[in-house]
């Protein structure tokens, strides 16, 4: 079995716990929190919460720690960290940060001999992947990639935090003109407004400025103001009933021509439709924990992402049994 540890029990660390069960190769042995571990109830029966100071002590009980902190401030410090203790898988998801975040983790690892895997998840993750395949596939091309329709967590707390603002929900829609075009073959220079739009629902505190509030919104730097953005002004009870999910998904879209005078398109789509984007999230980053094992006992060291990875490692089936039923 593979005993693995959840560090930070938040919508992803329950994620983990539900694709745990799913693994039978894999048990819980640990979750660790910065909250008091009494108040933290979890789903597995007979597994203790800990405090995060006390994973040290639990070294030998672990082979892979997976972290489930922001990408903002907890993963750039946590995962190079426990990379010194543990074998770690994290979600880090600050793609222009991504090499420097790998340099800080590969350096921990080759120091402990241990093995991270960072940035796992679907962007970036299984989106990463299929957009290096389709632009090795097709080199004369362009790549696309559209998010959505699905509630953007960060986008939510940027609401949330608006003076006035009581709860709120934000999702990144896909303009289908653009995937339209796309998907035809026509290779369209997109700007940022015209890839997506984004849609916002607000409770609002009782006697709120809701045009101040509105107009707060679409203007924020590096959120909205870049954004076609709609503004609707709901109740609690509401987005309670209508709003309360976390689904997402999305598409990598490669256009690209072959033939000696270009002459031939192809469209290679891969697409995602998420209930629950923590959830499928937890269940990547479980998959490759799984080869974050496998790679260790070999004897292998150092932080990779997904691209150093065989899918093999990845499975539970063995070799003989992957090429038989499904190559």
């Amino acid at each position: 079995m593979i005993k693995v540890g959840i560090y930070g029990y938040g919508n992803l660390g329950r994620g983990i716990e539900c694709a745990i069960k799913q693994n039978p190769d894999m048990e819980l042995v640990a979750v660790f929190t910065r909250r008091d571990p009494s108040t933290v109830k979890i789903l597995t029966e007979g597994v203790t919460v800990y405090k995060t100071e006390d994973a040290l002590n639990m070294t030998d009980k672990i082979d892979v720690m997976i972290l489930c902190g922001g990408s903002a401030k907890d993963l750039p410090e946590q995962t190079p960290y426990l990379a010194k203790y543990f074998n770690v898988v994290d979600s880090f998801d600050t793609h222009a940060k991504i090499p420097e975040h790998f340099s800080n983790v590969d350096k921990s690892c080759k120091e402990s001999g241990r093995v991270g895997i960072i940035s796992v998840g679907w962007d970036p993750g299984m989106f990463s992947l299929n957009r290096l395949y389709a632009s090795c596939i097709l080199p004369e091309g362009k790549d696309y990639t559209f998010w959505g329709k699905g509630v953007s967590q960060g986008h939510s707390d940027a609401i949330r935090r608006v003076a006035g603002v009581k709860n709120g929900k934000q999702y990144t829609i896909p303009v289908e003109k653009a995937l339209d075009a796309v998907r035809s073959g026509e290779n369209p220079d997109l700007t940022t407004r015209e890839k997506h739009i984004r849609e916002c629902f607000v409770v609002a505190e009782d006697g709120a400025d809701l045009n101040r509030i509105e107009k707060e919104i679409k203007e924020m730097p590096n959120y909205f103001a870049d954004y076609d953005t709609t503004v609707h002004f709901i109740s609690e009870e509401e987005l309670q009933k209508n709003h309360s999910g976390i689904p997402h998904g999305g598409f990598v879209i490669r256009s690209g021509k072959t033939g000696w005078n270009k002459e031939n398109n192809h469209i290679i789509e891969y697409s995602l439709k998420l209930d629950s984007n923590p959830e499928f999230t937890a269940s990547v980053i479980v998959a490759y924990a799984r080869a974050c094992y496998k790679m260790s006992k070999e004897g292998q060291c150092g932080c990779k992402t997904v691209f150093d990875i065989a899918p093999c490692y990845l499975s539970l089936l063995s070799g003989e049994e992957i090429r038989k039923n499904m190559l």
